[in-house]
This record gives structure tokens, sequence and C-alpha cells, in this order.
């Protein structure tokens, strides 16, 4: 009994090898030539793998192509929600979030330009659902960051100047409007290397009220 569970054990942990080898090579193709110009055999013949063999894991392209993504949604969430919950300062924990997310746009940056070309482009059925799938996992993380602001507010650590999911909703946007510029010009418009020059701009006031 105990054989064939480590039997089943070993095999499931080569279907998942399998599986995520196709991920990766497709996540290349797609990144270097576009979703829409690769096709499930190109995928399958550079990933040394029988097209059937591909067709088991995944139904068609489409298919592929959430599962892609999704997964590296939950990467990127997962490593979010590990910087808030590792140091005890609030501040210390969104400094950990400004950075984490830098660090992660940056690391993934072709499925982030990959989401984004067919997001804006013609792929209307290949985003039906998978965007209300995202936020909604997101969503769990930024319920995350907005429990971080709850305790700094209930500590006294930070003023009582909104509520969390508005604080959490601004840090959000704020670091993506960073990501976006770095996107364009990397050069010209760097994401900081420190994370106080983000934080900053909400935790500090522009001007003292009279």
């Amino acid at each position: 009994m105990r054989l064939n569970e480590r039997q089943i054990t070993r095999r499931e942990r080569e279907r998942e090898r399998q599986r995520q080898e196709m991920l990766d090579t497709a996540m290349d193709l797609f990144a270097g030539k576009g979703y829409h110009n690769v096709t499930m055999r190109e995928i399958a013949e550079k990933a040394d793998f029988a097209i059937g063999t591909l067709y088991k894991f995944f139904r068609n392209k489409e298919d592929l192509y959430k599962a892609l993504m999704l997964q590296r949604v939950d990467e990127f969430n997962e490593a979010i929600r590990k910087a808030l919950d590792g140091p005890e300062d609030v501040m210390d924990k969104l400094r950990g979030y400004v950075k984490t997310k830098g660090e992660l746009f940056q690391a993934h940056l072709p499925a982030i330009r990959l989401y984004f070309m067919e997001a804006h482009g013609e792929s209307f059925d290949l985003m039906a659902g998978l965007d209300s799938e995202i936020r909604k996992r997101r969503r769990k993380t930024q319920a995350i960051l907005e429990s971080v602001f709850a305790s700094g507010t209930g500590t006294g650590r930070f003023k009582a100047i909104a509520d969390p999911h508005a604080l959490a909703l601004a840090l959000d946007g704020i670091t993506t409007a960073f990501l976006f510029e770095w996107l364009e010009d990397p050069e010209r418009y760097p994401y900081p290397e420190d994370p106080d020059v983000i934080l900053n701009i909400l935790c500090k006031g522009l001007v003292d009220v009279q």
C-alpha cells in the first residue's frame, strides 16, 4: 500500500513537471511571437512533447494561456502575502510590500507585457472570465494590505485619515503607476529602490492644512 502511494506521488510529480515545462515553453513563445502567432503544435514541439500529450493537460491554447496567467498571479500574490506577513512593524510591512511588488513586476515582465497586450487588443474571448478571476484573487491579497493599515490605525501608529480600504487602494494605485512609468521608460522613470520614496507620498502630508 505504501509502495503504491509512493508510486502515485512520483507519477503526480512527473505530471506536474511535464505541465510546468509546457507552461514555461508557452510563455517563452508567447513573449517572443505574441499569443496569436503561436500554435499548440509549436508549443508541443518546442517542449519536446507529442501534441496529444499537450492536449491531455490543456483543452486548447486559450485554456493554456489562462492557466499560465493565473499561475503567475498566484505566484505574485503569494510573494506579496509573505512580504506583508513578515515583519512586526506595520511600516516595515508596507516597505516590504512596495519593494516586493517592484521586484515581482520586473521579474515577471514578459508575462505582464503579454497580459496587457492581449487585454488591450482584440482578444475579447480570450480575456472573458480571466479578468474577473484575477481580480478575485487579488482582492484576497488586498484584504491583507487593508489589515495592515487597520492595525496601524488601531494601535495609533497611523492617523485615521481614511478607512483601511481606501488607504490600501491608494498605495496599490501609487505603486502600480510607478511601475507603469518604469515599464514605458526604465531609464527616465526608474522604480525607486527606497520604498520610502513611494510611502512618503501617502504617509506624509503634502501641505499643512490651516
